[in-house]
């Protein structure tokens, strides 16, 4: 993937280290965290360059609440709020097949991508 943007490459790093198998924080299934997981990989493959050069942010789209992890949406990025395939990044969003995932969200404060919470480990 040397052709990705540092900032992408560095997403997918990140998301590269959080195993399939250990869940990065509570409230989540390993099933859901494994497609989860592996739609964030494809997605950052297929459009990560795409979505840094329109203005995409790590906890845009990697977000998780600083505290409560995945059990608190209001916080969390793009990507983490289901396992579904993204088809299309635009600039306030990224479409999935049957919905999209917004930037514009009046009020919206991003937590902390899901890497830097698994680091916390505060599962």
């Amino acid at each position: 993937m040397s052709d990705l943007p540092p900032a992408v490459a560095s997403w997918r790093d990140q998301i590269e280290r959080l195993s399939e198998h250990a869940l990065p924080c509570r409230y989540l299934t390993p099933t859901r965290w494994a497609a989860m997981r592996a739609n964030a990989l494809a997605f950052l493959n297929q459009h990560g360059a795409e979505a840094h050069r329109l203005g995409w942010t790590a906890p845009q789209l990697f977000g998780v609440h600083p505290e409560h992890g995945f059990l608190r949406v209001e916080y969390a990025g793009a990507l983490m709020v289901n396992d579904s395939k993204v088809v299309a990044v635009e600039p306030d969003r990224i479409v999935f097949d049957r919905f999209s995932g917004y930037r514009t969200k009046l009020g919206q404060t991003w937590g902390p991508p899901v890497w830097e919470f698994a680091a916390k480990g505060r599962g």
